[in-house]
C-alpha cells in the first residue's frame, strides 16, 4: 500500500476521517498477514514509511503506525503519506552466548539497585 490519505472532506468531520484511515490500515495489515507464506518464511514483515508527503516520508516500525497517525491528527495535517510493503521474513535464532550475556547484564543491574 502506497497511499496519500486526505484528511479534509466537506461533510465528514476530521476525527471520523482519522478513525477511517486507522481502520483501513488495520484491515490492510490483517489481509496481508492472512496471505499464504512462502515455504522459507515464518512471518510477514512490513517495511513502512510515514510522512506529510512522499518525499518527506521516513522509515517507521509497523507498531508505530497508529502513533504516527495520531501525531498527524494532533498537528492537524490535511494529508499524510503512508507506505506499507509486506515482505516474507524468517526468524533468526539467538545465540546461547548472547542470551547468557544478557542474563549476566540483567543480574548485574539488579544487584546495583
Amino acid at each position: 500500500m502506497k497511499k496519500t490519505f486526505k484528511l479534509s472532506h466537506p461533510t465528514i468531520k476530521y476525527p471520523r476521517l482519522i478513525e477511517a484511515t486507522k481502520n483501513e490500515v488495520k484491515k490492510y495489515l490483517k489481509r496481508e498477514r492472512n496471505k499464504k507464506l512462502p515455504e522459507y518464511a515464518d512471518f510477514w514483515g512490513f517495511d513502512c514509511r510515514f510522512g506529510q508527503t512522499e518525499a518527506l516520508a521516513e522509515e517507521i516500525h509497523v507498531a508505530q503506525i497508529n502513533e504516527k497517525i495520531s501525531f498527524a491528527e494532533s498537528q492537524e495535517w490535511t494529508e499524510f503519506y503512508l507506505e506499507i510493503l509486506a515482505a516474507p521474513a524468517q526468524r533468526t535464532k539467538r545465540d546461547a552466548t548472547d542470551e547468557q550475556d544478557e542474563d549476566l547484564e540483567n543480574l548485574e543491574t539488579d544487584e546495583e539497585l
